[in-house]
């Protein structure tokens, strides 16, 4: 029975009983007058009583017709006198004996209370199944968000720079709205499709996209969400989420964040987690009993494919990985003119220049570009988003916030100019570099005293080991030009030493591009979507001798990188001092003052 219906039909029952009793009151107390037994005695003794009823601790009487003008005619008294039989024979008055009904007071006596606990229970529960994500007698329910086509209200057309994804999906589209034209030759339609890519690249948007195009239910659910503190609870989840899905069938499964449920068994670090391969070992099971041609479609997605269990990934299961990487320039031309439609741009906005400014944004970050750019124009108070609030909404995701109030004395500041100047002239001077846009010795972030901005103009995907050499001389510019100048070193190329570093071992220990330990990789390689840049090494499996090795070519790297930059800025060192005089005083260069200093600078071939 539907649990509404149970909870009207108490009402019923309640209001019943409640009648009853109303009713049975009234009947006792409007008809029947209560008296005082001194009066009963005194009709009594006055001949006016006709009958009488005797309870155990009540009279009930009847008045005769002659004496009704005392105004009633039935009453009521509370017996006193245990020798009451005596008196009645001696006024001729009819009396019994009457055992007195008590059934509605008994049954009320034992039904109220009960009722008083069914209704505070059925409250308690109603209000831990809001507040609790299901309650705690829906604990072993599905906690999946079901979308029907009208409210998932995401197409193809709202997911840009994917376009590789969107047409592997499209096969999903045409089985659920076609499958016996799909499955004509023999074919099936894969069982479960993974989607893989680092955060913020689309995953779960262009699943719901997915669903929004085949017009079925959509269930979505996160791989926490399965697991609870109660052992069962999350495989009994699994098995409720599917049998859901078969009841709409056609149906997508969406499950996101996959590798909190299926991280590959045996890999935790403080021993076995019986809860979460019970839900994983229900999820393999659901995978392998489900028949595709049912019209149900398993969509999962993680940014950590590595961690998985390899039975996850076989194929049968989930047949088939997409990946969703990070847009190209024309990817993220394409998520700009889709994030921009609902905000007021001025003319002089170019999409292609701010894709060639973003290289590496995601979806995500390009979508907090535009929100960025438009927060600033509102600021500003203008009628219109200008190509100037998407540079300025650039440096502040890319550098942070600015923090004019942060005073510089005069000799940080000074610092702070060089330190800067040198990162630019070495990017300036060295070929094939990144291209600097703005210099600044504006405070930003949490611990910049100051920046350069250098944003490559066209996405690169192969780095040879001169390019890898110049960049790190770039990082090293800053310490450079502290020493060329005040012959001591600061506290302020920290962050710069360590990517240097970093640099340096990766192109020793992962790229083999040191002459004096080979061709040879001592590090693992690692899931690209992890981390960015060049990942550090997290186990060693060579000797001692080859680690003293790998530390003196690490510091012969980043030390040439060094001595290139100063030789650098030795050879400019008088433009470097007076652009620097001007760099304190204006704070900021921009990029025609950045190309007017390539054009005076004497540059490495």
């Amino acid at each position: 029975m539907d649990k509404k219906v149970q909870f009207n039909f108490w009402y019923i029952v309640i209001a019943i009983l409640v009648m009853m009793f109303l009713r049975d009151f009234y009947e006792q107390y409007t008809r029947i007058e209560p008296i005082p037994y001194s009066r009963f005695h005194t009709l009594l003794e006055q001949g006016k009583v006709a009958e009488v009823a005797i309870t155990e601790n009540q009279i009930y009487g009847t008045l005769k017709e002659e004496f009704e003008s005392e105004g009633f005619k039935e009453f009521v008294t509370t017996r006193v006198e245990p020798d009451l039989a005596d008196i009645l024979d001696q006024h001729n008055v009819t009396y019994s004996g009457v055992v007195k009904s008590t059934w509605l007071r008994d049954l009320l006596s034992w039904i109220l209370p009960m009722l008083l606990f069914i209704g505070v229970w059925l409250y308690i529960i109603r209000r831990m199944s809001g507040g609790m994500s299901g309650g705690l007698m829906s604990i072993g329910k599905s906690r999946a968000k079901v979308y029907v086509e009208k409210e998932t209200k995401v197409t193809f057309a709202d997911v840009a720079g994917v376009d590789e994804a969107k047409e592997e999906l499209l096969e999903i589209i045409n089985f659920l709205k076609n499958p016996a034209d799909y499955t004509r030759l023999g074919g099936r339609v894969p069982k479960g499709i993974l989607l893989v890519g680092p955060p913020g690249t689309g995953k779960t948007l262009l699943a719901r996209a997915v669903a929004g195009e085949a017009g079925v239910s959509f269930f979505s659910i996160s791989g926490a969400e399965f697991v609870e503190m109660f052992v069962g609870v999350g495989a009994a989840r699994v098995r409720d989420l599917f049998e859901q899905a078969r009841q709409m069938a056609p149906a997508i499964i969406f499950i996101d964040e996959l590798d909190a449920l299926g991280r590959a068994r045996g890999s935790y670090a403080w021993g076995g987690h019986d809860e979460k391969e019970q839900t994983l070992n229900q999820l393999l099971a659901e995978l392998d009993g489900f028949d595709p041609s049912s019209g149900i479609v398993l969509l999962a997605a993680t940014n950590r494919p590595e961690v998985l269990d390899a039975a996850l990934l076989r194929a049968g299961r989930f047949d088939r990985q997409v990946l969703v990487d990070r847009p190209d320039k024309i990817g993220r031309e394409q998520i700009l003119a889709v994030h921009i439609k609902k905000v007021k741009m001025n003319v002089d906005v170019r999409l292609e220049q701010i894709a060639a400014l973003t290289p590496g944004f995601t979806g995500a970050d390009l979508a907090n570009l535009v929100n960025e750019a438009a927060l600033l124009a509102t600021r500003r108070k203008v009628d219109s988003v200008t190509m100037e609030d998407f540079n300025n909404a650039i440096e502040r995701i890319v550098a942070g916030l600015e923090k004019r109030n942060r005073l510089l004395n005069p000799k940080e500041r000074k610092i702070v100019a060089f330190h800067e100047l040198g990162h630019a002239m070495v990017a300036l001077a060295l070929p094939g570099t990144d291209e600097v846009h703005k210099i600044s010795i504006i405070p930003r972030g949490v611990g910049a005293l100051g920046y350069t901005i250098q944003r490559p103009t066209e996405d690169r995907y192969l780095m040879t080991r001169i390019e890898l050499e110049n960049k790190m001389a770039v990082m090293m510019g800053g310490r450079a030009a502290e020493q060329v100048i005040f012959n001591e070193v600061s506290t302020g190329a920290s962050d710069d030493l360590v990517r240097a570093t970093d640099m340096a071992r990766a192109m020793v220990l992962r790229y083999g591009m040191s002459d004096a330990l080979g061709n040879v990789a001592y590090d693992r390689d690692r899931s690209p979507f992890l981390q960015q840049g060049f990942p550090l090494p997290s186990s060693r499996d060579y000797s001692e001798e080859t680690a003293n090795k790998i530390d003196s070519t690490v510091r012969t790297f980043v030390d040439q990188a060094l001595e290139r930059a100063m030789s650098i800025l030795r050879k400019n060192r008088e433009l470097l001092e007076k652009t620097a005089e001007e760099l304190i005083k204006i704070e900021t260069l921009n990029q025609s003052q950045i190309e007017a200093l390539k054009q005076t600078m004497v540059r490495e071939v």
